[in-house]
């Protein structure tokens, strides 16, 4: 529930209630309430930006959640609240300009309804911010910042700086860290990241087209790099995708100086007409890209969580969907280890969600980091490669179950559960 004051002592505080923070504080209100049988988990969230109302306008944007993560907010209790402002993606299609070779996956033959399902970022902010102010075991308090986090016996102490300019001292068994990739408490607590520059850039943009998208997202790869449109609700009858353009940095406030036409024109040559002609490009935004992870993901009574934890480049979509695996496994190591009576914030409590979270991390990350590489590059031997690669995806049915689980989500998930 929305609070202006706090208690001294929680279980658990998180810190960040965007996509992230909300949803793992959701999952962990579910998961440790059934390891305390005898009493409710006290909980406290802490987000520094007021929430946003729900609004819909062309220029809305969109996060692509994988099949995987759906069933994650399913098993929350809040994908009917989602599904209202989903688009599904049924078929994804995966193509390198200029060269042979493409994969395809269908929905259908992977016996699923769809493959993931696009949502505007505004819906899904409001929808997790509603579940953290009906939630009785959490105190959502919003707009505050932390100013301090002290290891304490126990945990950590938390120094919140409250709405009314006052400051708070808090207790907490465990501090989840969720507060985003410039997060400057990582800084104070000395935790560096170790960071890889592509020298690249994403152009994001909702664009319009001629033809009906659908529900099939595209992923192409460029001599820029990776172009990717995801499909949309129409929008006052046009057909409307989220663009994610990748370019070199150097390029990106180029592209931001060209008129509309300009614009499109350059994205048609690169994209093709599979979704007819590119009419309309709505407000455009540049975001530098790299790969960065956190020297440390815990210590003792303290998690790193989300983009403070590994940032990854947009490539096939994996950050946030990676993010909320990793907090749906540290709900449920959470839940175990309180049942059998240890401390949440434990050292040996958190190591095992990161051998637990280990595999799919590296995985995840490695997939992103080197499609980025093979598929920016023009060297002949690793265009023959990715061709080859395409191919053998989209020809042999084992390589192209493996990728269609990897893209929805479902790889680790289901080798945990086996």
């Amino acid at each position: 529930m929305r609070v202006t004051e706090i208690q001294t002592d929680y279980d658990l505080v998180v810190i960040g209630g965007g996509l992230v923070g909300a949803s793992f504080a959701c999952m962990a209100a579910q998961a440790m309430a059934k390891a305390m049988s005898r009493e409710s988990p006290r909980i406290l969230v802490t987000e520094a930006i007021a929430s946003l109302q729900s609004s819909t306008s062309f220029d809305a944007r969109s996060t692509a959640l994988s099949f995987g993560s759906q069933q994650i907010y399913r098993g929350l209790g809040l994908w009917d609240a989602l599904a209202q402002n989903a688009t599904p993606i049924t078929k994804i299609h995966v193509s390198d300009r200029g060269h042979f070779g493409a994969v395809r996956m269908d929905s259908e033959e992977l016996g699923v309804e769809a493959l993931g399902q696009v949502v505007e970022n505004q819906h899904l902010g409001v929808v997790l911010t509603g579940a953290l102010e009906q939630a009785p075991a959490i105190d959502y308090l919003c707009p505050a910042s932390i100013t301090a986090l002290t290891p304490a016996p126990q945990g950590m102490q938390v120094e919140v700086s409250m709405p009314d300019g006052c400051t708070s001292r808090v207790r907490a068994g465990l501090v989840v860290l969720a507060d985003g990739g410039k997060s400057p408490l990582t800084a104070a607590l000395g935790i560096a990241s170790q960071v890889t520059r592509y020298e690249q850039s994403a152009v994001i943009a909702n664009v319009a087209f001629s033809d009906a998208h659908r529900w099939v997202a595209y992923e192409r790869f460029t001599d820029t790099g990776p172009l990717a449109v995801l499909p949309l609700s129409s929008a006052q009858g046009e057909g409307r995708g989220a663009l994610v353009w990748t370019v070199p940095t150097h390029d990106a406030e180029a592209m931001l100086s060209m008129s509309d036409d300009e614009f499109l024109a350059g994205l048609q040559q690169r994209f093709g007409y599979r979704l007819g002609t590119f009419t309309r490009v709505g407000s455009r935004a540049v975001y530098p890209l790299s790969l960065s992870t956190a020297s440390e993901q815990v210590r003792p009574g303290l998690v790193l969580l989300g983009n403070v934890a590994h940032t990854l480049h947009p490539v096939a979509g994996q950050g946030l969907n990676l993010a909320l695996r990793d907090a749906e496994a540290l709900a449920r190591v959470l839940r175990e280890a309180m049942a059998a009576g240890q401390a949440p914030g434990a050292m040996a409590v958190l190591q095992q969600y990161v051998q637990c979270q280990q595999r799919d991390q590296s995985a995840t990350i490695h997939f992103s980091h080197y499609m980025t590489r093979l598929f920016s590059s023009t060297h002949p031997a690793l265009v023959w490669a990715r061709k080859f690669g395409l191919f053998s995806i989209d020809l042999i049915p084992p390589f192209k179950r493996e990728f269609a689980r990897q893209a929805m989500g479902l790889a680790d998930r289901m080798a945990r559960r086996a």
